[in-house]
Parts: C-alpha cells; structure tokens; sequence
C-alpha cells in the first residue's frame, strides 16, 4: 500500500466489493450471520475459480493465473 490518502489502492478492492453486493447480496435475504458467511465465501470462490470474464479471454481469475505462471 502506498501513502494516506492515495485512494487508487482501495479501487480494485471497491468494485469488488460493489460486484458482490450487486450479484450476491441484494439478491438475497440473510436471517443469521453464518448464513452471509458462508454466501460470500461461496461468491469469493465461484469469482475466482468460475466466473469467466471476457477481459481474461473468457476464463475464470485462478485458471488464467496458472495459464500465466505455466507460460
């Protein structure tokens, strides 16, 4: 992280966040806190192993890194 008050480090972490809230949260109703815990570990996986982003040649995060690292 660099210095107080250089917002550009929190930028990736905030549209993930946004991401989560828009496809996770709101569409969902929690009752008990281990139910939100177990949803947005659920979401942090299927982000990372499965959902394919066009930007990443249409590949999930986690198979375009070991591509990468592979190469």
């Amino acid at each position: 992280m660099s210095r107080v008050g250089r917002c550009i480090d929190n930028g990736p972490m905030e549209g993930f966040w946004g991401i989560l809230k828009c496809e996770m949260y709101y569409l969902n109703r929690f009752d008990t806190y281990e139910e939100l815990a177990a949803a947005v570990e659920q979401f942090i996986h299927y982000y990372n192993h499965e959902r394919r982003q066009h930007k990443l040649n249409c590949l999930p995060p986690a198979t375009y890194r070991s591509l990468l690292e592979a190469a």
